[in-house]
């Protein structure tokens, strides 16, 4: 594994990380406490360090399933996890953003943690409207002054206009960002890698195997039917113009033999502006072909990049 310095803060982050959005079950699968103990004990066996997690993953059910898995070892996680939303039912969010209900959700994530701080407390898809809230970040303050928080990030949403919230993340205290970035999705190479690297933040590339399309697992013709998996959100026809956009990119970029999944998450991880990738996983297997894309060589994943930084259809992903 290889470690990168995450911002301006003090911390050295696996390139690898891990994302838990699939334990609150909204992606076709139900996890018990042992599934998440064997994915995040490989994990660190593999020496992953940061795992990110949310309060609107079911009821703070991710959390719970994190806390339980590293209390052991807490001291060897950064222990990443977000607020402003109440988990409201299969994809379903309730939007909680003043202080006081900040503050509450704080301390309900420390409770399903089982830790007495929070590595990276991440401002959570938010509209620049909530964000724009001098209350909400003089609090968060307050709870890093307390020890509660060690540091504050901002995750951006992926329908928001990051130009905002990127250009302001130093002055509310920010030392990270958390962007969907991937292979299909290269809109932060517009703006907010000039933001992060301008201002020393951190770089979190979520949704880096783009849902699952960029796994290698699927191809044209798939149809998602899972009524508990978030792909569902997807139409017929952005499901088939992703996987035949796959499809070209295996064919004409992908070294023969090499695994895509790990070829994406080491693109990803090309880029200069990225710390880490946060892929999710649903088994041991997954966290063990995630971790060998610290390994590979940087020249070959490199792949030319023309025509600018989104990609040219400008896709939007829905998942955030």
């Amino acid at each position: 594994m290889k470690y990168r310095r995450l911002g301006k803060t003090e911390l050295e982050v696996s390139v690898v990380g891990i994302g838990t959005w699939q334990f609150g079950g909204e992606w076709g699968q139900d996890f018990s406490q042992s599934e998440a103990d064997q994915i995040l004990g490989r994990a660190a066996e593999l020496g992953i360090n940061l795992v990110d997690t949310a309060e609107c993953y079911g009821d703070h059910l991710s959390e719970e399933f994190v806390g339980e898995a590293i209390r052991r070892n807490r001291d060897r996680w950064i222990v990443a996890t977000k607020f402003g939303h109440a988990y409201d039912g299969h994809l379903k969010r309730q939007q909680l953003w003043s202080a006081e209900a900040v503050q509450k959700q704080l301390d309900r994530s420390l409770w399903a943690l089982q830790t007495d701080r929070i590595d990276l407390y991440q401002f959570h898809s938010g509209s620049d409207d909530v964000f724009d809230n001098d209350e909400l970040w003089t609090m968060l303050d307050e709870q890093v002054a307390a020890g509660k928080v060690r540091f504050l990030g901002i995750s951006i949403g992926s329908s928001i206009d990051p130009v905002h919230q990127a250009r302001l993340a130093s002055q509310v205290g920010a030392s990270a960002l958390q962007v969907v970035y991937n292979r299909l999705d290269r809109r932060p190479e517009e703006h907010v890698f000039a933001a992060s690297i301008e201002q020393d933040l951190g770089v979190l590339a979520r949704v880096p195997l783009a849902s699952g399309f960029l796994s290698g697992k699927y191809r044209p013709g798939t149809v998602f039917t899972a009524a508990d998996d978030v792909r569902t959100s997807f139409s017929a026809q952005q499901v088939e113009e992703m996987l035949r956009e796959v499809e070209e990119i295996e064919r004409n970029e992908v070294p023969a033999g090499m695994p895509m999944a790990a070829w994406a998450l080491a693109w990803c991880l090309q880029h200069p502006a990225v710390t880490c990738v946060i892929p999710g996983c649903k088994s041991v297997e997954q966290v063990e072909l995630n971790a060998s894309a610290a390994d590979l060589d940087r020249e070959l994943v490199r792949e030319p990049r023309t025509g600018g930084g989104a990609d040219q259809k400008g896709r939007r992903n829905r998942v955030t």
